[in-house]
C-alpha cells in the first residue's frame, strides 16, 4: 500500500526589527505583540554596532512581551564574543523565553563593524573556519556533560555549559551565506539555511544582484544538498527578501529593480530576495518558490510588517 504525500511545510514569516527608531520598553515590547498578532511566527535581530539594540536584552524583552512569538537571533558576529560566552546567552534565552529561541550565527560580513570597533577582520576563510569550529564549540555546551574541544582558534577543558537550553537536543540552528563553503557548513550542522547573496565586499549594493538569481538560488541548493546528504529533507530553507512593495504595478516595478541591481526584467520578477506584485501576486511567487525551491520561511524588514499581513491570512492553511 502506497503511503499519502506528506503535506508541504507550510510558509511562514519572521520580521527583523534591529532598528525601530527611538524605542522605548513600552514602544518594543507593542512591536513585538503586533508582529505576533499579525501572523508573524518570529522576531530576529542582527548583530552590528551601529544604532540598533544589542540583540540579547531586546531579544528577551521580545520574548517577555510576546506568548507564542519565536524569538532569533539573526545572526550573532561569531567574531564578537568567545563561543563559550554565547552558548551560555543563547542557552539563558532559551530557557527563559520558554524554548522559542531560534539561535543563528554567522562568521562576520560587515566591514565597517570591524574598522570602526577595531576588531581585525580576516579573510572570508579563516572567519569560517573559526564559525565551524565555534558551531562544535557550542553544541558541545548545550549537550549533557562537560564539553572537552581542541582546536586551531578555541580550546575548551571539561566545561559543563551551564544552563542548558530549554529545548533538546538544543535550539534551532541558523546559519545562512551565500558562498559555497559557509552553505556547506550550514548543511552539516544547522537545522535552519539561509540563502543570501554573497557579500564579498562588506556591504549590500549594486553588485550583489548576479548572486540572487534563480540559477544562483539552484548552484547554493546544490552545493546544500551534496553536504547535507540524507539530513536535506528535514532542513528548513530560509530566504532574506530585501525588497517588498504591494503592488498593482508589478512590471515597472520588477523594471526598476532590475535597473538598480544588474539584472534583466524577468530576473528581477523571479529572484527570491524580492516580493512585488498584488496580494494574490505575492501569494503565488511563495507558493512557487516553495515548490521550486523548498523555501518555506521568509525574514523581512520591518517596513512590511503591515503590507504583509493579509498575505499571510491568504496563506493560512496553503
Amino acid at each position: 500500500m502506497s503511503s499519502e504525500p506528506s503535506a508541504p511545510r507550510p510558509i511562514t514569516f519572521g520580521v527583523q526589527c534591529s532598528s525601530p527608531g527611538s524605542a522605548t520598553s513600552k514602544s518594543w515590547a507593542e512591536l513585538a505583540r503586533k508582529v505576533e498578532d499579525l501572523g508573524f511566527v518570529r522576531l530576529t535581530v542582527s548583530d552590528h554596532l551601529d544604532e540598533q539594540l544589542a540583540p540579547v536584552p531586546a531579544l528577551m524583552a521580545a520574548a517577555t512581551a510576546t506568548s507564542r512569538l519565536r524569538i532569533g537571533s539573526l545572526v550573532f558576529c561569531n567574531d564578537y564574543r568567545h563561543p563559550a560566552m554565547l552558548a551560555k546567552e543563547a542557552a539563558t534565552l532559551d530557557l527563559l523565553s520558554d524554548g522559542r529561541f531560534d539561535f543563528g550565527i554567522g562568521a562576520g560580513w560587515m566591514s565597517a563593524d570591524y574598522e570602526r570597533a577595531g576588531i581585525p577582520m580576516d579573510s572570508p576563510g579563516e572567519r569560517i573556519d573559526r564559525l565551524e569550529e565555534a558551531v562544535q564549540v557550542i553544541l558541545g555546551l548545550f549537550s549533557e556533560g562537560p564539553c572537552n574541544f581542541l582546536g586551531e582558534h578555541y580550546r575548551i577543558d571539561g566545561l559543563s555549559g551551564l544552563p542548558k537550553p530549554k529545548q533538546t537536543p538544543h535550539p534551532p540552528l541558523f546559519i545562512g551565506g551565500g558562498g559555497k563553503r559557509v552553505l556547506q557548513l550550514a548543511a552539516r550542522y544547522a537545522n535552519i539555511i539561509g540563502l543570501n547573496p554573497k557579500l564579498t565586499a562588506g556591504v549590500i549594493d549594486s553588485s550583489v544582484g548576479a548572486d540572487a538569481t534563480e540559477a544562483a538560488t539552484d548552484r547554493k541548493l546544490a552545493w546544500i544538498a551534496q553536504a547535507a546528504g540524507p539530513r536535506f529533507a528535514e532542513l528548513e530553507i530560509q530566504v532574506r527578501t530585501q525588497i517588498v512593495i504591494v503592488t498593482n504595478e508589478r512590471h515597472a516595478v520588477a523594471e526598476s529593480l532590475a535597473a538598480g541591481f544588474g539584472l534583466t526584467t524577468e530576473e528581477a520578477l523571479k529572484t527570491p530576495h524580492a516580493l512585488a506584485g498584488t496580494c494574490e501576486q505575492i501569494v503565488e511567487d511563495l507558493l512557487y518558490r516553495r515548490e521550486r525551491f523548498g523555501i518555506t520561511s521568509v525574514g523581512v524588514d520591518m517596513d512590511a510588517i503591515d503590507s504583509l499581513g493579509p498575505v499571510i491570512s491568504a496563506l493560512d492553511g496553503r
